[in-house]
Order: C-alpha cells, then sequence, then structure tokens
C-alpha cells in the first residue's frame, strides 16, 4: 500500500486530471526499483533513450500511477521518488499517433503530459514526460507500507 502522508508546503500537487500550467512546480513521482533509486539519488534522473513519448524522464502526478513501477517487480523491490518539477512550457499528447507524440521538444516544450483516461496509458492513468532532468529536483524516497 502507498500513501502520500506528508505532502510538504509550498509545492501543489495538481489533481492528475487538471491541466498543469505552463511555468509551474508541481510535486510528481517516478516509480522504481531500490537500487536504481540509490543511482538516481546519487546522479540524478537522466533522460531514457525512449519510449510512448520518446526520450525524457517518464513522471506521473498520480503516486498510484508511479507506484506501480517497474511493472515486473513485486511492491516490495519498489521505490517511488518524491519530485518538484518546473514544467516549463507544457503540451497535451492525447492520442495514439499524435503528430508530436515523440517530437515535442522539437517543437519547443519542456513536458509532454497525457491526461488520465485518454487512451495513451493502459492504466487510463496521468502520465507526464519531462525532457530536462534539470527541471527535476529530489525531494525523497516513499517505500511502500
Amino acid at each position: 500500500m502507498w500513501v502520500e502522508d506528508d505532502l510538504g508546503p509550498g509545492v501543489p500537487c495538481l489533481e492528475s486530471s487538471s491541466v498543469p500550467n505552463n511555468g509551474t512546480l508541481y510535486r510528481m513521482y517516478h516509480g522504481t526499483s531500490r537500487q536504481a533509486a540509490e543511482k538516481i539519488m546519487k546522479t540524478g534522473f537522466k533522460q531514457s533513450a525512449d519510449g510512448m513519448l520518446g526520450r525524457g524522464v517518464y513522471l506521473s502526478r498520480d503516486l498510484n500511477k508511479a507506484s506501480r513501477y517497474p511493472l515486473e517487480l513485486p511492491e516490495h523491490q519498489r521505490v517511488v521518488i518524491r519530485v518538484r518539477v518546473n514544467v516549463g512550457r507544457v503540451i497535451k499528447i492525447d492520442y495514439q499517433g499524435h503528430p508530436l507524440q515523440k517530437t515535442w521538444h522539437n517543437h519547443g516544450y519542456d513536458t509532454a503530459w497525457c491526461p488520465p483516461r485518454c487512451g495513451m496509458v493502459r492504466s487510463g492513468l496521468e502520465e507526464d514526460c519531462v525532457w530536462d532532468p534539470r527541471r527535476i529536483e529530489i525531494i525523497n524516497v516513499i517505500c511502500p507500507r
């Protein structure tokens, strides 16, 4: 079971169905293994080479979404990294085959946002991809209870 019980002041946790505002700081989450989290805590996030939204760091404003990853690991081997993100300029990618699905950064966007229940993500949960890892500040690591 994953519980977000220490929301902390000053960083809004926008509901995952709400459209993010350009240039705003948001609390987000990144699900990973304990080993990978240790490396991220030491060296910071790195862009993934590819994915549904192309290169970038994959995050979610939905703790339930992040806590599912990595999918192949049992829950007790997973952790969630809580972060603050300056989303910069945001584009909504809300269907497969969107003309900017993997090239959004080439068009001046800093973050791609997939809203919940748009058909892009099998779980139906919200997902974000941040191009520049320097936009992400690590807060801490959350473990399952």
